[in-house]
């Protein structure tokens, strides 16, 4: 691969760039689309909507090892030719339904289904790309721009989810979802022309061994690797007590201080900047010569703003503080993201990558549960006191590690 230069240093490949403008827009379709249907999955209940949301996520859970191992055999790029093309049948197939049908019901949960398994065999390709098209000097810029994208589709997806059932349906958010992923399945194809000897590197890595035990075997290297160990355990902490602050936290805090839907847009909006601020820094100036510290510092800080967000009662206090918590979290996933693929094995790049979804979504279906049933005991405020200070003993802790350390 060939790499170009600025001023003497490494820049980004053109080739990223194209394939994360696809991976943008295909993820704005997914988002809208999510939207929608969970926008109609609520109009039948809270346990229909909740029935939808574990048709996606618990295949995904359990399929997420054999996808990384599929992957570190045959090759991430026709995994994710495959996974796209599986996509569009699915989305298409889910707005003929939607048209056709009265109950909207079993077309729901048959696509939810659907996609929860594609996504398992998808995300661990996908994780794995910048470090097969970045060179390592500018992974950390290459994967602050992912988060960008990721930023960019979490603000303008829902919006145009919500655009879309309005004007056109279920089933034209449906469309409209199958044409981004069709965009995407197009870009896959071009550069999977150039890139071919990557899939044929991955192919001939894995042993001839079942796919079950090639899975364990990225378990087993996660679980003993020097660096991966403590990075990873440092993530399902960061995962269980960071992500549920946007999801889940800062809602109750708005309805226990009567905010009105404005003010609690504008305090979700003030972390989500906080952390595109740190992704755009790190994109354009690279990142800080220690990730593994600065990663931990991240959570120290997003734990002074969860802190000062329990104090504060004002919506201006409250989006000063969210930001605090968006720079902390910024921080640290612009930093410890480069540093497990760069730890991860060359034959067990997606298996990695299975590993390190695993450890953000199972701690984070634990805690959701329990810090929502906190917050009915108690309130809000205490949940993010019991937040700031797991993530601050859980980054004090990691500095025990040497690789975070250094």
């Amino acid at each position: 691969m060939g790499v170009r230069t600025i001023s003497g240093r490494a820049a980004v490949p053109r080739a990223y760039w194209t394939w994360l403008g696809g991976t943008a827009v295909s993820l704005v379709g997914v988002q809208a689309l999510a939207f929608a249907m969970a926008l109609v999955a609520a109009g039948y209940g809270g346990r229909f909507a909740a029935l939808v949301l574990t048709a996606i996520n618990l295949p995904r859970a359990l399929l997420l090892m054999a996808g990384g191992a599929v992957a570190d055999r045959v090759g991430p790029w026709r995994v994710m030719i495959v996974s796209d093309a599986a996509m569009v049948v699915v989305t298409l197939s889910l707005a003929l339904a939607a048209w056709s049908s009265t109950d909207p019901r079993p077309p729901l949960l048959i696509a939810a289904l659907a996609t929860g398994v594609v996504d398992a065999f998808h995300l661990p390709s996908s994780g794995s790309m910048p470090r097969r098209l970045v060179p390592p000097a500018v992974l950390a810029p290459a994967m602050s721009a992912r988060q960008l994208a990721g930023q960019l589709a979490l603000f303008a997806g829902p919006a145009l989810g919500g655009l879309l059932l309005a004007s056109v349906g279920l089933a034209g958010a449906a469309l409209v979802n199958a044409a981004t992923f069709a965009v995407m399945l197009s870009i896959l194809v071009a550069l999977h022309r150039r890139y071919r000897s990557t899939d044929d590197a991955s192919a001939s890595g894995p042993e001839a061994a079942p796919v079950w035990r090639a899975a364990l075997d990225g378990l087993r290297v996660s679980a003993t690797h020097p660096a991966l160990r403590p990075t990873l355990l440092l993530t399902g902490a960061a995962a269980g007590f960071l992500l549920p602050v946007s999801s889940l936290v800062l809602p109750l805090l708005a309805r226990e201080r009567a905010w009105s839907p404005s003010a609690t847009g504008t305090v979700v909006a003030g972390l989500a900047a906080g952390t595109a601020v740190v992704a755009v820094t790190v994109l354009v100036r690279g990142a800080a010569s220690r990730p593994g510290a600065t990663a931990v510092a991240g959570l120290l800080t997003a734990a002074v703003g969860m802190v000062a967000l329990a104090v504060g009662g004002a919506p201006g206090w409250s989006v000063a503080a969210a930001a605090t918590v968006g720079v902390g979290s910024g921080l640290f996933a612009t930093h410890v993201g480069p540093l497990i693929l760069a730890a991860a094995p060359a034959t067990h790049l997606a298996r990695v990558q299975s590993v390190l979804v695993l450890v953000q979504s199972l701690p984070l279906l634990l805690t959701t549960a329990l810090l929502g049933t906190v917050a009915e005991i108690a309130d809000a405020s205490l949940v993010l006191h019991g937040c700031a200070g797991a993530l601050t003993v859980s980054a004090l802790t990691a500095l025990a590690s040497p690789v975070l350390r250094g």
